[in-house]
């Protein structure tokens, strides 16, 4: 350890100062999240799943003029254009690609061939393994504590299994906010540790005003994970919608679905059985009723309702369990000096074998 600075596997492999990865949240991580990110040393990612193809290319743009540090974009492995959202990380000299689920064989190594860092998010031993065999370059691992779609495994578990099962750079995400968990994750054999719901809560996150006071109001018991929205377990603030969601049988389910689904149809111009395609595209392998079908497809129409529009009472707010403990709004470069920090106190403070 050198000053402000830790330096593991996954640092150099992507070439960040910081052990640190802000995550890809959809309608969070813009260029602004990004750029303030890597400029304070961790690894920012963009995400890019609510965005056209001509967006994306404009939106890494803008990042890269706003910083000359390393920085990544997560996509969907599933999405139907995935292969020319490859193609514009490739053309535009993306550092890191970052996938929400595991990527194909032929995804990776198209990517790696071009000299791009392939770092996909994993929810179970069993996928780490099997990207790793493809030719990942780390994964980050996520445990059941991190928001949005998760798993049931706590991160304690999830994270030392992955650290024993392959031997590429792993990042812990789930339950990370601070310099301690930074220093747990490193004991358990992690290269770093990854974290959403604390960059989301900073000054230089795009999220409105109104809805950081929500996150921070929160306590851990008002964060819930529920199947209510697209079937799939997902972790967010409780709020009046996710509870009338909950209560809602079949029927009005789907007519709560259709109405906001024909909201989603006016301002994204796909067709009915458009929505539906995404909508059963997003099951993987699950049983849904037409109601959570329709909802998986304008998701990310409910999340940017409250990320982007602050009307938390039309929309969703994914959320790790972390937000319950978070109490401020620190800039990215305070955030990060505080972690680091917190980190080089915590490793000062551990008993010496004697």
């Amino acid at each position: 350890m050198s000053g402000a600075t830790l330096e593991t596997a996954f640092t150099k492999l992507v070439g960040v100062r910081h052990p640190l990865v802000q995550t890809g949240m959809g309608w969070v991580a813009g260029p602004r999240l990004v750029s303030a990110s890597a400029n304070a040393g961790a690894l920012g990612i963009l995400a890019s799943a609510t965005m056209t193809l001509d967006q994306l290319r404009s939106a890494v743009r803008e990042v890269k003029s706003r910083t000359d540090e390393p920085f990544g974009v997560n996509l969907r492995a599933d999405a139907g254009d995935a292969r020319d959202r490859v193609r514009v990380i490739i053309d535009e000299g993306v550092r890191v690609a970052s996938f929400a689920l595991a990527p194909s064989r032929d995804l990776i190594a198209e990517l790696k061939d071009a000299g791009v860092v392939v770092i996909p998010s994993i929810g179970a031993r069993r996928h780490a393994e099997k990207v790793a065999a493809w030719g990942a370059d780390a994964v980050i691992v996520q445990g059941g504590e991190g928001g949005g779609h998760t798993g049931d495994v706590a991160t304690t578990v999830l994270l030392p299994q992955v650290v024993d099962a392959v031997d590429i750079p792993v990042i812990g995400a789930g339950g990370f906010h601070d310099g301690r968990g930074l220093v747990a994750a490193l004991a358990y054999g992690a290269a770093g540790v990854a974290m959403g719901t604390r960059f989301l809560l900073t000054s230089d996150s795009t999220v409105p005003d109104a809805v950081k006071a929500r996150y921070l109001a929160a306590t851990v018991k008002d964060v819930t994970v529920t199947t209510a929205v697209d079937g799939l377990p997902h972790r967010m603030l409780r709020t009046d919608l996710v509870d009338s969601l909950e209560r809602a049988g079949r029927t009005r389910a789907l007519v709560q679905a259709v109405r906001r689904a024909a909201g989603f149809r006016k301002l994204s111009g796909l067709s009915w059985p458009q929505m539906v395609r995404d909508g059963l595209a997003m099951k993987h392998g699950k049983e849904l009723s037409w109601s959570q079908v329709l909802l998986a497809a304008n998701t990310p129409m409910l999340l940017k309702a409250s990320m982007v529009e602050g009307r938390t009472d039309l929309g969703v707010m994914a959320s790790g369990q972390v937000a319950g403990v978070i109490e401020d709004l620190p800039s990215c470069e305070e955030l990060v000096a505080r972690v680091m920090s917190e980190a080089r106190h915590v490793l000062g403070t551990l008993p010496t074998p004697g």
